[in-house]
């Protein structure tokens, strides 16, 4: 019996069923020619789509948001996921018009179709904060509604948002987490599940303002007991503990994290509270002219900027790595889009998958860099999807498109 809050596709039985199935297929594209360039959110979805293989599915997906350069039709996406399945995907360029609604009808079992981007009907966007009563009487829920039975949700990465076809149906009709649902949220929590009293996270990266609020939350609430730091976040906890790092060091921070006074000052707070669990570098590779160049802590070159972790701190931390219970990676520990300046992150990331504690690795740029590793789901227990909704969950915040997915069970079963 499924003891989860929500219903998975174990519950029902879908052979023959007419499903919604939402999925998050954002990705990357040239603007110039529209061709997809990763299709890693294609890949997490399969096991979702083979699972529903004699179920009538109709697809709803957005890609990008209104003004940006990739806000396009989902027709590429279509036939890109047509190759992948070797099955055919029909693309319709519609939501809920007549004719996608009577294509959806004359639907038979295995049949695929993938509706056109939900972001071009402003009910999607506008919308987005309202409450669900206002949802439901949307043209979008309204009408899809009555011509399918059930509806899937296997955006974890959009499960931070609360669009109409994210949340709209949980209440007109029963709501099933997918796969990649389901595996997120269970790989997530068996994080935190974890008794033991080495729990490290390990954030790096640009994305300093949202790795200081998980730092924040994780701590406080016991789910980590050490904190290892690299990139801009492992910069700015060295000025917020008093370090010059220089203009050039100081400019990157500036520009790259929005409130960058507002971060420092959480980062001092959090100093404060629990600088023997937050753990910074001691050495770096820096960039003079195009030289690479190794300097520590006490001889650091304000003129230069550093650019990756030296091999005294990958030293450090991969000797707490290896003794771990359980890992959280989420960032790179330097610039490792360059040859000259990977080792950190490469060394860092190679200690992960050599330990023998639960790992859960998440966020585009710890994805880009394990994928160019070599490294996948056989060295790390969960490599997560997400990159706003895995911090969010983290960090303890609302999760619409999960919450959704309890209110439905609830409506149609469960206790």
């Amino acid at each position: 019996m499924n003891q989860l809050p929500f219903f998975t596709l174990n519950d029902f039985d879908l052979v023959g069923k007419s499903v919604l199935l939402r999925v998050d297929i954002n990705s990357p594209i040239d603007p110039r020619t529209g061709n997809i360039l990763d299709d890693a959110r294609f890949r997490a979805h399969l096991e979702t789509i083979e699972a529903l293989s004699k179920s009538k599915i109709a697809i709803l997906a957005h890609q990008s948001r209104p003004g940006k350069n990739d806000f396009v039709s989902l027709k590429t996406h279509a036939s890109h996921l047509s190759n992948m399945l070797k099955r055919r995907v029909k693309f319709l360029n519609g939501v809920f018009d007549d004719e996608t609604l009577e294509e959806i009808d004359s639907a038979e079992p295995g049949d695929i179709l993938m509706l056109e981007n939900t972001r071009f009907f402003s009910e999607e966007v506008v919308l987005a904060e309202e409450k669900l009563e206002m949802m439901e009487k949307t043209h979008i829920v309204k009408n899809l509604a009555s011509h399918a039975d059930y509806f899937v949700n296997d955006a974890f990465a959009a499960a931070h948002r609360s669009n109409v076809t994210l949340v709209g149906f949980s209440e007109v009709m029963p709501n099933i987490a997918g796969k990649l649902m389901e595996n997120e949220i269970i790989g997530i929590e068996r994080f935190f599940a974890v008794k033991g009293k080495n729990r490290v996270g390990i954030f790096g990266g640009a994305k300093a303002d949202d790795s200081i609020k998980i730092i924040d939350k994780m701590l406080k609430e016991s789910k980590l007991d050490k904190v290892i730091t690299g990139g801009l976040v492992g910069h700015i906890f060295l000025v917020a503990g008093g370090m010059d790092m220089g203009k050039k060091n100081e400019d990157v921070l500036r520009k790259e994290i929005g409130n960058y006074e507002k971060i420092l000052k959480e980062a001092e707070k959090l100093l404060d509270n629990y600088r023997e669990s937050i753990l910074t570098p001691v050495d770096f590779i820096g960039n003079e002219d195009g030289k690479v160049k190794h300097y520590k802590l006490g001889d650091f070159r304000k003129d230069i900027p550093a650019m990756d972790i030296g091999v005294d701190t990958i030293a450090a931390y991969a000797s707490i790595i290896k003794y771990s219970d359980a890992v959280i990676v989420n960032g790179p520990m330097g610039v490792f889009e360059l040859e000259d300046f990977a080792a950190g992150t490469e060394e860092i990331f190679s200690a992960v998958a050599k330990s023998s504690g639960y790992k859960v690795a998440g966020g585009g740029h710890t994805l880009a860099a394990l994928e160019r590793m070599g490294i996948r789901g056989g060295d790390i227990n969960h490599i997560s999807t997400g990159g706003g909704a895995l911090i969010s969950y983290l960090a303890g915040e609302p999760m619409p498109g999960i919450e959704s997915l309890i209110v439905s069970k609830k409506k149609f079963g469960g206790s």
